[in-house]
């Protein structure tokens, strides 16, 4: 962990300046809202070498759903992330943060499963997660463009966060990705928990409880989304707090990539963010192409403070 932590250099220390620093690049104006194409039902892409053919619903994103449409269709930040993640050349990997033993969660993984289908093959076990309604199309995604695996959904308990309860519901699809139902607004942690501590229990060796790394994609764009986002994420991280043999353990890192959109929204989610979390911005020497500076996007890392 020290050794990641020296590599992303100085850490950020007032949320103000790191937002004006940040909002200083030069931003595309091709970026618009983000949207690859929100036209199309079925986007085919490139992301790590590897041809994907991506089912989105352009008739959600255009719907009046109340929780929410953004996750029907894919955004320009996604195959970039992903790309630069599938790479175990980068410092994910290199420092041993990510590895054939990690556990992943992204959070808001939306109907594409792209982060999903290119990382999961390089880690131990992933769980994508977001809101109920992506899962159809998220499913089809998966089962179309993962390599020989399986997919188990799993279905939280209701009732509003801090919910003790945990009814936790298993269904087979059709890949090595867990796809689990996670509102951060509405929905308890317990099923999560339970899910992985059941896991814990049961795996072979000594794996510590929570997991290893949290990924989340372009997860911010409004004031709203503020602070379940970040008190999920901090809930995630407890989970490895302190482990079964009470022995200190690698914490969980966010690694969390976004585009620029609204330096007002921006600054409100570093400002909460900064204030549960130690957090870093991805310097330019260990970006990919497409996520550096005046690229219009930005990648930062997140420590949950003691």
């Amino acid at each position: 962990m020290d050794v990641f932590l020296s590599a992303l250099g100085e850490e950020v220390e007032d949320p103000e300046e790191e937002s004006f620093l940040v909002f200083s690049q030069t931003i595309p104006s091709a970026l618009d809202l983000g949207i690859v194409n929100p036209k199309i039902p079925v986007l085919d892409i490139t992301v790590a070498g590897r041809d994907l053919s991506i089912h989105q619903s352009p008739t959600v994103l255009s719907s009046n759903r109340k929780a929410g449409t953004t996750g029907a269709v894919v955004w320009k930040v996604t195959p970039l992330f992903a790309d630069w993640l599938a790479h175990t050349k980068n410092i994910l990997f290199r420092s041993s943060i990510l590895g054939t033993d990690s556990t992943v969660l992204e959070l808001g993984c939306g109907v594409s499963g792209i982060v999903s289908v290119t990382l999961a093959p390089l880690v131990r076990r992933y769980i994508a997660t977001d809101q109920d309604y992506v899962f159809k199309l998220l499913k089809q995604n998966i089962a179309q463009n993962a390599k020989q695996s399986s997919v188990t959904k799993t279905k939280p308990s209701r009732g509003g966060r801090g919910n003790t309860a945990s009814t936790a519901q298993t269904e087979r699809i059709n890949t090595d990705i867990e796809a689990l139902a996670l509102d951060w607004e509405l929905d308890s942690l317990s099923a999560l928990s339970e899910v992985l501590t059941q896991q814990t229990k049961s795996g072979t060796g000594d794996v510590p409880p929570g997991v290893d790394a949290i990924i989340a994609c372009d997860c911010i764009y409004n004031d709203a989304l503020i602070e379940p986002f970040v008190s999920t994420c901090t809930d995630i991280c407890r989970l490895r707090s302190v482990s079964s043999s009470k022995d200190a353990v690698k914490p969980t890192v966010c690694i969390i990539a976004q585009q620029l959109r609204t330096a007002e929204v921006f600054e409100a989610w570093l400002k909460r963010f900064h204030h549960d979390f130690h957090v870093w911005r991805l310097p330019e020497r260990l970006s990919s192409r497409g996520l550096g500076e005046d690229s219009g996007f930005v990648v930062h890392v997140g420590v949950l403070r003691p």
